[in-house]
């Protein structure tokens, strides 16, 4: 089932896009839609990643940065 959506492209862009449809025969709107499932999934195992490491210690960037250059590491 699909929903039909006004979006606006960048003229190039939308070039862009509608030349890759033509290449690969498929509608801008396979390709428009498989870009955002994938950026929603990309996002999505971002968030997980963030959930999974919630109980880890969290280190200041500076101490982290200070105890580099105090073992000669930068």
């Amino acid at each position: 089932m699909s929903k039909r959506a006004t979006i606006y492209l960048d003229e190039e862009l939308h070039r862009a896009l509608r030349l890759k449809a033509a290449e690969v025969e498929r509608s801008m709107s396979e390709l428009v839609n498989e870009a955002v499932r994938q950026s929603l999934a990309e996002d999505f195992e971002d968030l997980s990643a963030f959930a999974d490491r919630v109980s880890e210690p969290e280190f200041p960037f500076e101490a982290v940065v200070r105890d580099l250059k105090r073992d000669g590491k930068i």
